[in-house]
């Protein structure tokens, strides 16, 4: 594992330079750069994932019975029926009398982006070109690589590879927990919330992935995919 955990650290690394994280990361960045950045982080975030998957072999956890749906109050009911209304934020005049200025307030803390530890669904175009979306007659026009795009996906994007990548025994024991629950899910329970439906590997190829590898993060995705399957299929003797 660390033999494909180091490689993809030094990606981290390069995405960092390449988004201005190194410091504090950029705004916007030109098109050309996204589309640089996206050839890197949509692979590193497939390998990532499943050397996650890796790790959680072996890794049992009893998941929680689901709380089930809570009865709605007496109020509630009656609001929903339409016999009761309840007048919420309404301003009596009160907001007319002076009041002292409070200091600037201060910025919350901004929540650390939580690496996804399922792949993203494919995407499938049912209309199809020939459909309700005929191909423009003038074609499409290219976009202007020199454009300056929003980076901030991007960064948090790239940060959360980060720490999933220093602190992958903790991503493991959610990715455990998650199983866990769609096992539970799968079970009819009624009056119980259904969640975490979707796979954490999906099928086929994965994200970012290259049929001809042109770079090195190409082969750790090939490498790393084969070790999750590997993981999902192989007994478990420990």
């Amino acid at each position: 594992m660390q033999r494909n955990r180091a490689p993809l650290l030094r990606l981290v690394g390069v995405l960092f330079l390449m988004l201005g994280l190194d410091e504090g990361g950029a705004d916007v960045v030109p098109r050309r750069v996204v589309r640089q950045v996206m050839r890197l982080l949509r692979p590193a975030e497939s390998a990532a994932r499943r050397l996650i998957v890796v790790v959680a072999r072996g890794i049992r956890i009893d998941a929680s019975k689901l709380r089930p749906l809570k009865a709605p109050e007496a109020p509630s009911r009656l609001e929903a029926a339409g016999l009761l209304v309840i007048h919420r934020n309404v301003d009596f005049g009160l907001a007319r009398f002076w009041r002292p200025e409070d200091a600037a307030p201060k910025k919350p803390a901004q929540a650390f982006p939580a690496f996804p530890l399922a792949d993203p669904p494919r995407r499938f175009d049912a209309l199809g070109w020939e459909g309700r979306r005929p191909f423009p007659k003038d074609g499409v026009a290219a976009a202007d690589p020199d454009e300056d795009v929003n980076a901030r996906n991007l960064c948090r994007r790239a940060q959360a590879l980060k720490h999933a990548l220093d602190n992958l025994p903790r991503y493991a024991r959610r990715l455990a927990l998650r199983e866990a629950r769609i096992e539970l899910d799968s079970r009819p329970v009624q009056g119980a919330r259904q969640t975490y439906k979707r796979r954490t590997l999906r099928w086929g190829d994965p994200p970012g992935h290259c049929k001809k590898p042109e770079r090195e993060v190409d082969d750790l995705l090939r490498e790393c995919h084969r070790l999750a399957l590997y993981a999902r299929t192989a007994p478990d003797t420990g």
